[in-house]
């Protein structure tokens, strides 16, 4: 009796037979039912989106054992890896296969996201291999520490008695992170930040590895997501268009016109007055609006709970993200951001890839309700639900389809169990 996939391919299997392998529902081994998927997800056209989408709720123990075994077809070896279809978790048993072509894995280093960089830099098979990491240099989300220790390992390929030319990734000069080097940090006299302050060693950290990024973006003004929120009618709202030096001289002016003028007159007493909520807000939005993006990430992390809900919702990524990375932030407020629809989806991707919110359930809870949550982060969060919320999210019309009927499976699953024990 031929194969299920060969029946399939030679096209002998009926329109219901087809439904039911595009859900991953034969009966056959389940390295066979991943072999199916891929082919319908790149050979047809009318059972390719549901057979992608299977794919990406696939079961992650089978995928991970797909994934390492050298066995598995290349065809599948070659869907698991690309970019698009790659699974985070997939990664280290795809490096390591031998089946993974070398190209494949070369073009994946190119342009790896930064939170597979880790992975890849770690993998023994890609250090060992100086294709791979000639292409992994090239990567523009590499840190200055790993462009330095890649073309240290490049170098080594080399003979003895020739020398390599200096990678311009190692060359502080000409890379891009050598504006943001922490040592320089310090000593820099921006006008977006307030006077004195210096950054810390993790917000200069943040600017070092994401230097090239942030170059990228230029001098993007603050552009929440959804909209901003109305401000008092004296709040400028674009940065202010006159040069450092114009500003500098202003400011040294204000103050030498203000000591002046404390010397000849007695301080007066002051009476302390409290900000309402909505005058918080609104002096938060103004000194925000002030700031030009390296200003933003660095109030995103040393500044105050209302700042980091004003920026969080940043429509430039960079600034968005170093909410996340800031000492200061709680669960509480993550769990806010998790649920709210007006953020990036960059945002919420990047609160599930930290291990320390995902262990709080009610975060976990609201990016998979959040319809904003990207589909695959929202398919991998599903199994750790619990019964009652897989019921409410299968009614839950605002989130995707996908998700709605993976909700359904697997609570009808919970449902099962419970009447058997």
């Amino acid at each position: 009796m031929p194969r299920m996939i060969d029946v399939i391919r030679s096209s002998g299997a009926n329109s219901n037979v087809m439904q039911t392998a595009a859900r991953g529902a034969l009966a056959v081994p389940p390295q066979e039912m991943l072999e199916i998927l891929v082919y319908l997800a790149t050979q047809t056209k009318i059972f390719a989106e549901r057979a992608r989408l299977t794919l990406a709720g696939w079961d992650e123990t089978s995928s991970r054992k797909a994934a390492a075994d050298p066995k598995t077809p290349k065809e599948v070896l070659a869907y698991l890896i690309t970019p698009g279809n790659l699974r985070p978790t997939l990664l280290p048993a795809l490096l390591e296969n031998p089946s993974v072509s070398e190209t494949s894995l070369a073009e994946l280093a190119a342009a790896a996201s930064r939170y597979m960089l880790e992975t890849l830099v770690k993998s023994p098979r890609i250090n060992q291999s100086k294709i791979i990491l000639s292409a992994l240099s090239s990567n523009p989300h590499l840190n200055q520490a790993q462009s330095s220790a890649i073309v240290e390992r490049l170098a080594s390929f080399a003979s003895p008695t020739t020398s390599e030319p200096e990678s311009p990734a190692a060359s502080p000069e000409s890379s891009p992170a050598a504006d943001f080097a922490p040592s320089e940090v310090p000593n820099q006299a921006s006008p977006e930040t307030s006077a004195g302050e210096v950054p810390d060693e993790a917000t200069a950290a943040y600017l070092t590895e994401h230097a090239g990024e942030i170059s990228a973006e230029g001098n993007k003004p603050f552009q929440p997501i959804g909209g901003l929120e109305e401000l008092p009618a004296d709040a400028p709202m674009v940065p202010d268009p006159a040069p450092a030096e114009a500003k500098t001289e202003a400011v040294a002016s204000s103050i030498a016109h203000g000591a002046a003028t404390a010397a000849r007159k007695a301080p007066a007493p002051v009476k302390k007055t409290y900000l309402s909520a909505e005058e918080q807000r609104g002096s938060a939005l103004q000194k925000i609006s002030k700031l030009g993006i390296t200003g933003r990430i660095q109030l995103a992390m040393k500044g105050t709970k209302e700042e980091r809900s004003l920026l969080i919702r940043d429509g430039t990524k960079i600034v968005a993200l170093a909410v996340l990375e800031s000492p200061k932030l709680t669960d509480s407020e993550v769990e806010k951001f998790a649920n709210q629809k007006n953020v990036l989806e960059a945002v919420l991707r990047g609160i599930s890839m930290k291990r320390r919110f995902m262990k709080q359930y009610a975060i976990l809870r609201n990016l998979t309700f959040n319809p904003r949550t990207p589909i695959d982060v929202s398919l991998g969060l599903v199994k750790h639900l619990l019964a009652g919320d897989l019921k409410n999210l299968a009614g839950n019309k605002e989130v995707s389809d996908t998700v709605r009927k993976i909700a359904l499976r697997m609570f009808r699953q919970k449902l099962d169990v419970t009447k058997s024990d």
